[in-house]
C-alpha cells in the first residue's frame, strides 16, 4: 500500500494527514514537505498519523527527529506506533 499525504491549511496550523504505509523514503519525503511548508507559511505543522497502517523503525526515527524541532507536532499515533517511536528514542 502506498503512502498518501494530504495537506490542509487552517488559521492556526498546517495539517499533513498521512495514510497507508510509511517506509524510510516516505518519511524523508514527509520531512521535506513539512519543513518546506513550515518555512513558507511560518505556521506550525501538525502531522496526523491516525490512518497510518505501517511504520518501520527507520521512519520512526525520522518522525521523532521532526517532532523534536520547534513548530512540528505529531498526533494520532496508535499505541503500537507510539511504542516504536519510544524504542527508537531510547537509542
Amino acid at each position: 500500500m502506498a503512502t498518501h499525504i494530504t495537506q490542509n491549511e487552517y488559521s492556526e496550523c498546517n495539517l499533513l494527514s498521512v495514510s497507508g504505509e510509511m517506509l524510510l523514503d516516505d518519511a524523508l519525503l514527509l520531512e521535506r514537505i513539512a519543513s518546506d511548508l513550515h518555512e513558507s507559511s511560518e505556521k506550525p505543522v501538525t502531522i496526523d498519523l491516525a490512518d497510518l497502517d505501517f511504520l518501520d523503525s527507520d521512519s520512526a526515527a525520522v518522525l521523532r527527529r521532526l517532532a523534536g524541532q520547534p513548530g512540528f507536532r505529531i498526533e494520532g499515533m496508535e499505541i503500537f506506533l507510539q511504542s516504536v517511536v519510544n524504542e527508537v528514542e531510547k537509542r
